[in-house]
């Protein structure tokens, strides 16, 4: 079993936690919202099973993963460790081939940008036995870019709504953007809060927008983002892909 005492990696998680927290806090009281109405999930990709093991002894219950070969070998050794209580977030952009193993696993899919996706979440759910939720990824950018970050067009985010909507084993939980790169991300994030508020006169319980990472995580909790996905603030900078 680890010594804590000397776990340096823990000792750097936990103050990095702690500062993530602190900002979380500012941004809230800035904002008037409550703590408990913002989410932290702690995007884990490229790091290893032992710094998630790390988190969740500091208390972080909400990951996530963006490739799904990754992802699907993590959560396995994660749950074989006993660690059963986390709640697992897949954010990256989810290949149609990749959608029945994605449901096996992702508790939440906050990339949901196509109809097409949607059936194929819908089957792997469904073979699987399990309930995902589901977010519509919409894409704010002023141009359409194709550079793999997806998203559906504010015009088209009902209908990918209604298509989760009607889909066995999968529910409806919100909207989620990713802040264009050059920018104010204010405003995309203020755009995606009327997308959502316009979502909930049709789907009540869609409440979740997911905005905001570690550069940009004041200007989503002051537009009202209720899941903050922050990586590199709590867990440094990425390690080298080989």
């Amino acid at each position: 079993m680890r010594d804590r005492s000397e776990d340096g990696r823990l000792a750097e998680i936990a103050a990095n936690l702690e500062r993530v927290e602190a900002r979380v806090q500012a941004a809230c009281l800035s904002a008037g919202r409550g703590r408990a109405e913002v989410t932290v999930v702690a995007v884990t990709k490229t790091f290893p099973v032992e710094d998630v093991v790390r988190l969740h002894e500091l208390g972080i219950r909400d990951v996530g993963e963006n490739r799904d070969g990754d992802a699907a070998a993590k959560v396995a050794a994660v749950r074989s460790a006993g660690l059963t209580d986390l709640r697992w977030h897949f954010v990256g952009q989810v290949q149609r081939n990749k959608a029945t193993s994605v449901a096996t696993y992702a508790d939440v899919v906050h990339s949901v940008d196509r109809v097409r996706l949607v059936s194929a979440l819908s089957r792997g759910a469904v073979a699987a036995g399990r309930l995902v939720d589901c977010l519509v990824q919409v894409d704010l950018r002023d141009l359409p870019v194709d550079d793999g970050r997806g998203g559906a067009s504010p015009a088209d985010v009902l209908s990918v709504a209604a298509a989760i909507d009607a889909a066995e084993h999968l529910t409806l939980g919100g909207v989620m953007t990713v802040a264009p790169v050059s920018g104010d991300p204010s405003r995309a994030f203020h755009r995606l809060a009327e997308i959502a508020s316009q979502l909930r006169t049709t789907y009540g319980r869609a409440a979740v927008i997911s905005a905001g990472m570690s550069d940009d995580l004041e200007a989503a909790v002051a537009a009202g983002a209720t899941h903050l996905r922050v990586g590199t603030a709590l867990l440094g900078s990425r390690p080298a892909l080989g």
